[in-house]
């Protein structure tokens, strides 16, 4: 006698119900989700967070990114919330972190492959951080050497970046000019061959396992 998988249930808060219908129809194709809910508000998707109807929510950024932002915040106060995924059009790196650092559990993008779609969302279901890898592949692309190349400095500065500090407070922090920080993020940047501040700190939280990586490539068919 074989035994019943229990689904992971997945609700959909997004701003064109044709988007929200084809979720639907992914969603329920897969043998272990189940798709519960479509919500077109913000607005509605407080209330479905707090009806505890559903372990995954999707929402759009194109509701705004300040007010999914906001909405995010308001979420951590509900008891028993759903992991989110948002995903939008368009998503940058900074974004993506902002996202991340408010509560978001993955991040996507709408033009992503429909298998990396549900890897996501069984990640996410299952504990875990997601990141669509071509939201910040650009940052990415030149070869990084080892972080052991880092002097233990550009190590606090690196840490601290990760955890979204702005240049001033790293100096604070660190009792340095903000000077200094800025020559010492030139080094990192240049060791690592990752561009940017934004690809810093989401490769940190990679490199850490906090975040996993989707790479479309990678996803079996």
């Amino acid at each position: 006698m074989s035994e019943t998988i229990a689904k992971k249930t997945v609700a959909v808060c997004d701003t064109q119900p044709v988007t929200a219908e084809g979720l639907r129809m992914l969603i329920d194709a897969s043998p272990d989700l189940e798709f519960t809910e479509a919500v077109g508000a913000l607005e509605a998707g407080t209330e479905l967070a707090r009806s505890n109807s559903a372990g995954v929510l999707i929402v759009d950024k194109g509701f705004g990114m300040q007010a999914v932002l906001d909405w995010l915040h308001d979420l951590k106060l509900a008891e028993h919330a759903p992991a989110t995924v948002v995903w939008g059009v368009s998503m940058t790196e900074a974004e993506a972190l902002r996202l991340l650092q408010a509560g978001a559990r993955g991040i996507l993008r709408k033009s992503v492959n429909p298998d990396v779609l549900i890897l996501c969302l069984r990640t996410v279901a299952n504990g875990g951080t997601w990141m669509d890898e071509e939201v910040f592949r650009k940052s990415m692309r030149v070869d990084r050497s080892a972080r052991t190349d880092l002097t233990p400095r550009e190590h606090q500065v690196l840490e601290l970046v990760e955890q979204g500090f702005k240049n001033k407070e790293i100096a604070t922090e660190l009792g340095i000019r903000p000077g200094t920080v800025k020559i010492h993020l030139k080094h990192i940047f240049e060791k690592t061959g990752v561009r940017g501040r934004y690809g810093l700190a989401l490769t940190g939280l990679k490199e850490k396992g906090v975040v996993s990586i989707s790479s479309q490539t990678a996803i079996a068919s």
